[in-house]
This record gives C-alpha cells, sequence and structure tokens, in this order.
C-alpha cells in the first residue's frame, strides 16, 4: 500500500461571509465524486477544501455586526463543516487560512518573493471591488461597476508592495500551449491566453486600510492581499515547508477544481506564484459553469440562493448528489428547477434504476425462492446487455478521467435504460410459464443481478450510501468498503445462491403536487399566467416585423442525434439524445410517426438551445429540433456539410 500512486485534489476555499449555497455544494460534490472514483481505483487520494477568511469585507461585515472577524467567521465555518457532513463529503483536510500554519507558510512565501526581488514597494491607485476583493482598471469597469459581480467599486489609493507577474508572463504562455490540458475546458483555457496576451500588469499583494489579515514579515504595517495569502492554502494544506515528507507525495496538485468566475486567479496569478517558487505546477484547472436560477446566477447578496441542506432533508443525499452531478454538463452553466430535481428522482432513480432492482429482487423471490440462480448458455441478447455492461464501465471512467461528470452518470443511465430493455425483451414471467425454460429464466435472473452490482459500483462515486442500502437486499457484497473501481469492468462476478430479500424502496417517488409554491430557499414569485388573467382582444392583430436583434435572442445550434428512443406510451414521440459541443442533452421531439429512431441516430439537426425547459410525459426535454411540415410530411431540418456540433447557426 505504501507505493500506491498519489491523488491530490481541491476546490477553492470558499468566503465565509455568509452560509454556503447549492452552486458551492455542486464544486465539492464533483470533487468528492473524483476523489471516491480515484479510491476505488486504488490511489492514495488527498482532498483538500477549507475556507478563506481573511479581507476587508470579512472585517467591514463582522464589526457592522458587532463582532470580532474571529467570532463573525467562526459560526458561519461551523455551518460549512455541516453541510459538507450532511452532503458526505470525503475530505482529506479542511484548511482555515487563519489557522497558524497557514500564517506561517505565507510569511515565508512573502518573505522569499521579496527577497529576490519579485516583490517591490510602490504606490497604488485604482478601484477596487470589495466583495470581490480585486482591484481594476478604468478601462475594466462595466459602465464604472466591477465587471464580474456588477457592483460599485471604490477609488483606493495606498502604498502597496507588488509581485512582478509580467516578468513570468511569456513563461506561463509557453507553458499553457505545451500543456493543452492545464486549463480546461478548452473555451476558459482560451480565455485565460488572450487575457494574458492583453499585457499583464503586476499584482498588487499587500493593503494598509485594514488590519484582517496576514501581516507583512518585514512590514507590520500592511496585511498580505487576501488572494496572495488564500491561494497558498494548497501548499499548506499537503505541508509546504512543514512537512517534506507529505508534500514531496502529494505536490504538484493533480486537479484544482472551482466555478468559472475565479479561473483567471486560478490559472494566471496562482501558477506564476509558483514559478516564482520554482515549485512544479498544477496538472490541471477545471472550471466548470454556474448552477442558474431562471432570473440570474445565484448571489448571497441578492438572496437569491438554495439551501443544499434542507434539500438533503427533502430529498436525501444520495438523490441530491445525483443531480447535482448529472445536472451541470461539462464547462457549461446549468439551470437549477426543484421540479427538474423531482423529475431526475422520478424518471431516473425511482423508476429507472430503483425499479430495475425491485423487479428483479421480486422475480428471483418468485421463481427462484429468493436464491441468485446460475447462469446458463448465453444468447445474442445476453451478450448484447454484457457488451452494454462493458461499454458503460469503459466510457464512465474515460469520463470522470476528464471530470466530465455528467456524461459519467449519462453512461450509467444508458445501462441502467439497456436493463430494463432486457427484462421486456426476455420476458421473465413468459418463460416462467414453461418448466423447459427454467435455465433460460435462470440466465435473465443472472444478468439482471450481474448488471445491478455493475450499475452500483460505478454510481457509488456520485451516491456513496447506494451500495450499501441496495446490498442489504441483494447480498452482493460481504464488505462493500472492499469493493473496487474495476469490480466493474468484469463480468461474471457475483455468486449464485446468494438470498436477495424484499426491502424499502431505495428512491421513493415524490409526488410533484407536494412541492412548496418556490425552491428550498428561494423567494417565491407572485406572477401568474392563468387564463384569467389574458386580456381578450377580437380585432385581427397585424403581422409584426422583428429586429435583428430579436432573432440573436435565439440561440440555434448544430447538435448531432448520438441516441435515440421512443417515448413509451406515447405514438409520436421519441427521445432524442443530441451532443451540443461538449454538452449532452435530452430534447422530446413529436415526429415519431415520420422517423424511427434508427434514422434519427447520426443525423445533424439544428436545435432552439435556450428554449425554457419544458417536461413531456415525465421527461424533461431541453429545447426543440427544427422541422418543415405540411399536411402530409414533416421533414426535420438538417445540417449536411462536416460542420460540428454545438456551432451557432446564424
Amino acid at each position: 500500500m505504501e507505493n500506491r500512486k498519489s491523488f491530490y485534489i481541491t476546490t477553492p476555499i470558499y468566503y465565509p461571509s455568509d452560509n454556503l449555497h447549492i452552486g458551492h455544494a455542486y464544486t465539492t460534490v464533483a470533487a468528492d465524486c473524483m476523489a471516491r472514483f480515484k479510491r476505488m481505483q486504488g490511489y492514495d487520494v488527498f482532498y483538500l477544501t477549507g475556507t478563506d477568511e481573511h479581507g476587508q469585507k470579512i472585517e467591514r461585515a463582522a464589526r457592522e455586526k458587532g463582532m470580532e472577524p474571529i467570532e463573525y467567521i467562526d459560526r458561519i465555518v461551523a455551518n460549512i463543516k455541516k453541510l459538507w457532513h450532511t452532503l458526505l463529503i470525503s475530505n482529506t483536510d479542511f484548511i482555515r487560512t487563519t489557522e497558524p500554519r497557514q500564517k506561517e507558510v505565507v510569511q515565508k512565501i512573502f518573505n522569499r518573493v521579496y527577497e529576490q526581488g519579485d516583490i517591490v514597494l510602490s504606490e497604488y491607485e485604482g478601484w477596487y471591488c470589495s466583495p470581490c476583493e480585486t482591484f481594476f482598471t478604468e478601462r475594466q469597469l462595466a459602465e464604472g461597476k466591477c465587471p464580474d459581480c456588477g457592483r460599485d467599486v471604490e477609488m483606493l489609493k495606498e502604498a502597496s508592495y507588488f509581485f512582478k507577474m509580467s516578468k513570468y508572463a511569456p513563461r506561463l504562455l509557453e507553458h499553457i500551449e505545451n500543456n493543452p490540458e492545464f486549463i480546461q475546458p478548452e473555451s476558459r483555457r482560451n480565455e485565460v491566453v488572450n487575457f494574458i496576451k492583453s499585457g499583464l500588469d503586476d499584482l498588487c499583494v499587500s493593503r494598509t486600510t485594514f488590519q484582517w489579515g496576514i501581516p507583512v514579515p518585514f512590514n507590520q504595517s500592511h496585511v498580505v492581499y487576501v488572494w496572495f495569502d488564500a491561494l497558498i492554502n494548497y501548499l499548506t494544506g499537503v505541508g509546504y515547508l512543514q512537512d517534506d515528507e507529505l508534500f514531496a507525495k502529494y505536490w504538484p496538485a493533480d486537479v484544482h477544481l472551482m466555478a468559472k468566475d475565479i479561473i483567471r486567479f486560478h490559472a494566471i496569478i496562482w501558477p506564476i506564484m509558483l514559478m516564482a517558487l520554482d515549485l512544479p505546477l498544477p496538472k490541471k484547472v477545471m472550471a466548470h459553469g454556474w448552477i442558474m436560477l431562471e432570473g440570474g446566477k445565484m448571489s448571497k447578496s441578492k438572496g437569491n440562493v438554495i439551501d443544499p441542506g434542507i434539500l438533503v432533508e427533502k430529498y436525501g443525499v444520495d438523490a441530491i448528489r445525483y443531480y447535482l452531478i448529472k445536472e451541470l454538463s461539462f464547462g457549461q452553466d446549468g439551470i437549477y428547477s426543484e421540479e427538474i430535481l423531482v423529475s431526475r428522482i422520478n424518471s431516473d432513480l425511482a423508476n429507472d434504476l430503483g425499479n430495475l432492482i425491485s423487479r428483479t429482487v421480486a422475480m428471483i423471490i418468485r421463481y427462484f425462492q429468493g436464491s441468485i440462480p446460475a447462469a446458463g448458455t448465453s444468447t445474442d441478447l445476453d451478450l448484447q446487455l454484457k457488451e452494454a455492461a462493458q461499454l458503460a464501465f469503459r466510457e464512465a471512467t474515460e469520463r470522470l478521467e476528464k471530470l466530465d461528470f455528467s456524461n459519467y452518470l449519462h453512461a450509467t443511465s444508458r445501462l441502467v435504460s439497456r436493463a430494463n430493455k432486457y427484462i421486456d425483451e426476455t420476458a421473465p414471467w413468459q418463460l416462467a410459464k414453461d418448466p423447459s425454460q427454467t435455465e433460460r429464466l435462470a440466465t435473465v435472473m443472472y444478468n439482471l443481478m450481474e448488471t445491478i452490482r455493475i450499475v452500483l459500483i460505478l454510481t457509488a462515486p456520485a451516491m456513496p450510501t447506494l451500495m450499501a442500502r441496495a446490498n442489504q437486499q441483494l447480498g452482493l457484497w460481504e464488505d462493500c468498503t472492499k469493493v473496487t473501481w474495476n469490480d466493474a469492468g468484469i463480468w461474471g462476478v457475483t455468486s449464485s445462491g446468494a438470498q436477495v430479500s424484499r426491502g424499502e424502496a431505495l428512491f421513493p417517488r415524490v409526488d410533484i403536487k407536494t412541492l412548496e409554491e418556490g425552491p428550498a430557499g428561494a423567494p417565491v414569485s407572485g406572477e401568474t399566467n392563468s387564463a384569467e388573467d389574458a386580456p381578450t382582444n377580437e380585432k385581427t392583430i397585424e403581422p409584426e416585423y422583428i429586429t435583428i436583434e430579436d432573432f440573436a435572442r435565439l440561440d440555434l445550434r448544430v447538435a448531432e442525434v448520438i441516441a435515440c428512443e421512443k417515448m413509451k406510451k406515447a405514438d409520436k414521440l421519441l427521445i432524442l439524445t443530441l451532443r451540443v459541443g461538449e454538452e449532452e442533452r435530452t430534447v422530446v421531439s413529436g415526429i415519431a410517426q415520420h422517423y424511427t429512431p434508427e434514422e434519427m441516430v447520426g443525423k445533424k439537426v439544428v436545435l432552439l438551445a435556450n428554449l425554457k425547459p419544458t417536461k413531456l410525459r415525465g421527461v424533461m426535454s431541453h429545447g426543440m429540433i427544427l422541422a418543415a411540415s405540411d399536411d402530409k410530411y414533416v421533414d426535420v431540418l438538417t445540417v449536411t456539410k462536416d460542420i460540428a456540433s454545438g456551432e451557432r447557426v446564424k
């Protein structure tokens, strides 16, 4: 075990100005999913998270409440730790920047960089955003306000120490160009490269207008700039300058995971700081999108945040973690909706996965007295299911290695769907009527149990309690903690003779009528669109022209159909899985009487991508594909040239 490969993953350290919301929970759950996956692969994992506790914003908030800063943040940090416990976050360490170990390392680093001439004393005058703890030039402001958060800025002039970032800019550009995986996704890498090429200013790394920070070691009238302090946590957490053995084991970090709004700090300032220290750069900096409400980005100051603790209490930790990981596509923003959350629980977890397990258990009890039978001779259907399981293992592994969390779960969902289809194809209830088909029935039951075993392993990083809960009914493992990821890549591991038993539903269905009027933690809208409120007008309405700006609001994209199936009990509807650039979407389309699923797969269609998601027959449809039609025909609009999916249609 001493020779195990190490894996070091971090979240950003969160700013404890208030309790955290579901956007912070996404980052931490996603990183936890990755940490659990690597542990199952046999890696020695170090997972670091924590809190960034210095700065003017914290000092002001504490003073307004008549409290000392440390007293103010202690209670918030306690709530953050409680939330991570509720979400089953398996972090190795939790670092606070107010800890003595952080102060020691920050001061040593500041002193070293100063002594080698990369930090110099000068005077700074510029626009400062207190909530973002960031300085901006006049040209960087957006209509006189902070370009990141849109809030007011203030003019500050003070003596400050400056870090010579511009000195290292060519070296950083060279590193990015030589290591294309360093910044992900590609859109963020391009953003960073363009920012560097536009010219890097030297960074102000000290302040004198407040005291809540780590003192500059050789000039106590200055405190270290909060971002210079905060980024160093990634070194402190693994023992830099304090535990050489620990540091050598885990540095450089394998993944820094964060939301897209702080990518520049992690992909520009942080690598340059490490270059100044002559330390290896992290292997990957990954910036995910935001979880949005329909009214825009969640914000503590706007008061429109969603409390993940309340959601866990209502729906269970596995369901919330599943929703978070599946709903935010690789590098893209996602929309939070409690209706979509409930739909995911009911369709993916209750109807598909939960029903697969409960049906299989019930049939083994009914047909084999609860004992898992041995498999007999395989048919083509059995081999197809086995191939689907092996494909799901390969795809899930590949997607997780790329931190493509959503498509990792899509890969497992496709295997669940294939297993449910296998039940319909083999019709065990018919086989049970014929004694000569007992061996065939036994093979079907064994294959279903084997598929369930693989699904439970593949979903374990996302839903950490599911394997043990399901195992109480299935009896597949003596010790779930010893199951490895590669166990899912082997077919035929399930032991015949093991006893299954009925249990409570793993994912009870949620009655959508019981939903509160507004999402957990958010204000309730009083708007209505009922028919009684609509004005009546019998006059003929003249057609209106639209402007080019109106047309520009339509986000039309090239989308490739990568999977398609008919919706059950709906003659006119097809369920399409579309690849849109690096994202996958589900779209329901009423073209089933004109196209078979097989005809649609492989087509490049035109997608209206920013249509409000809607639920059709229990399935959430994220967009609409375009088609021409008359009384006889429906012709889906397709792209015939080799234009990549995700490209804009203009």
